[in-house]
């Protein structure tokens, strides 16, 4: 049976080639839902872009929620300079045919939670963890109800993309990410560590192109645009594909390598601030919380995501 998911996104190219690969899984993954948050973008674009993702993908019956406008208790963080001021250049955006629901994304993910069985729901937040906190705080209620979260945030050996600390979604929102962390639920991560394996290389973005169909098009148009700013700052021979991690994980978990860790994030310090501390050898006593992913089989990676955008050809 097909596990229910719920993808939290803020879309971000990488966001969209997670929905990508999720929409083209349907025997795996039951997409619930998609929610957005601010993050890469605000949050009037994140949303947008999400019901971009769903028209371009021929998916008008996956439901679309907005949710927070701006961290817990921070001010905005962005990341046009990255995936520029729509949030996913390199394609052609325009008003989405797939409708935004009314409700409150917040509001969505609490009624749908409250209303599933125990440990029958998988929340896959891949932007700042806003939305997800706040629903965990407002009703912790949900929290028997929620499978596990799978989530892209965070880094150890890497350091951190946005501070020489912290890795960007945790850094928009540390105080969701340390509400996240010491929720008690079962947590995979996809951090700096893993991601910065799976880059987008000329020849994978080839064999992506060549697919021609319009997801697999988008796709490519997307990552070429995507390249250009993680490739002058790592001198590597492409970006990285952090977001769609989480879901190749649910997929084809052989394809990674993991560890049982606890991870806590810095809420306080000014230098440090979004820091996640993965306590990789367990020289403290705290909790193990988290299943750290730190290795991935890249070719594989590609390899699913190759074969899961070639069905939109069909």
């Amino acid at each position: 049976m097909a596990r229910k998911i719920i993808i939290d996104c803020d879309p971000g190219q990488d966001d969209a080639v997670a929905l990508f690969l999720a929409f083209a899984s349907p025997d795996e993954l039951d997409l619930l839902a998609i929610t957005t948050v601010a993050g890469n973008v605000r949050l009037d674009l994140t949303q947008r872009n999400a019901r971009l993702m769903c028209d371009i993908a021929g998916k008008h019956d996956v439901p679309v929620y907005a949710g927070c406008a701006e961290p817990m208790s921070r001010a905005l963080r962005t990341a046009e300079m990255i995936h520029g001021d729509t949030g996913i250049n390199g394609i052609e955006v325009f008003e989405p045919e797939t409708p935004l629901q009314s409700e409150h994304a917040v509001d969505y993910i609490i009624r749908m939670l409250l209303a599933a069985d125990e440990a029958s729901v998988t929340l896959v937040p891949v932007g700042p963890l806003t939305n997800i906190a706040t629903a965990i705080d407002r009703e912790p209620a949900i929290l028997p109800h929620i499978e596990q979260i799978v989530l892209m945030g965070g880094a150890m050996r890497e350091g951190g993309n946005r501070t020489p600390s912290a890795e960007f979604n945790i850094l928009v929102d540390p105080d969701a990410a340390d509400i996240v962390f010491k929720c008690g639920r079962p947590i995979t991560q996809m951090g700096l560590d893993v991601t910065h394996q799976v880059l987008s290389t000329e020849d994978r973005v080839a064999r992506i192109r060549a697919l021609q169909n319009p997801v697999a098009t988008a796709t490519a148009d997307m990552l070429r645009f995507f390249d250009r700013f993680d490739t002058k700052k790592y001198t590597s021979k492409g970006a990285p594909l952090h977001d769609p991690c989480t879901i190749a994980w649910l997929l084809k978990p052989e394809l990674f390598e993991g560890k049982e860790c606890n991870v806590s994030v810095e809420t306080r310090s000014e230098l440090t601030l979004g820091h996640t501390a993965v306590d990789f050898w367990q020289v403290t006593d705290r909790p193990l919380n988290v299943n750290w992913i730190y290795g991935v089989d890249a070719d594989g990676f590609y390899d699913l995501l190759i074969e899961r955008l070639d069905r939109f050809g069909a």
